[in-house]
């Protein structure tokens, strides 16, 4: 299960961005942190605690078009784990635990929350057109 929230339009307001400032494109990605964020606010206190470590690598890691969650890292290289379960790096250690290919954590935040989400993108998106001078309906 991928969980996405299609926006319209997207590459064209990134054209026109570019056309009324080069510096304005880093605006949507500042735009789409906010729904990373989002989902952050979710997934992050749900994630199992022993040393924190896995919680604390979730980070916003979007581009201009997408809005994205980074999990992991060298600091907690099990956190896909926890969220998708599995096997883990050697069969039976750590222990099996169910795979779930939606997850626990991040694309259940996603599916919880996705009305959240789209408002804090209509509204970021939108901020972003008109501080390019762009005209929003």
């Amino acid at each position: 299960m991928v969980a996405k929230i299609q926006i319209t339009g997207l590459r064209e307001l990134q054209a026109s961005l570019r056309q009324a400032s080069k510096d304005m494109p880093k605006g949507l990605r500042v735009a789409l942190n906010l729904a990373s964020a989002e989902v952050i606010d979710y997934a992050e206190p749900r994630f199992p605690r022993l040393t924190g470590r896995a919680a604390g690598s979730l980070k916003a890691r979007s581009s201009q078009r997408e809005a994205r969650v980074a999990l992991g890292g060298r600091k907690a290289p099990y956190a896909p784990w926890l969220d998708f379960g599995g096997q883990g790096r050697v069969h039976g250690r750590p222990a099996p635990r169910p795979f779930l290919s939606g997850g626990r954590y991040i694309y259940r935040g996603v599916s919880e929350r996705h009305e959240r989400i789209t408002e804090i993108m209509s509204t970021a998106l939108a901020d972003v057109a008109r501080g390019a001078g762009l005209t929003v309906e």
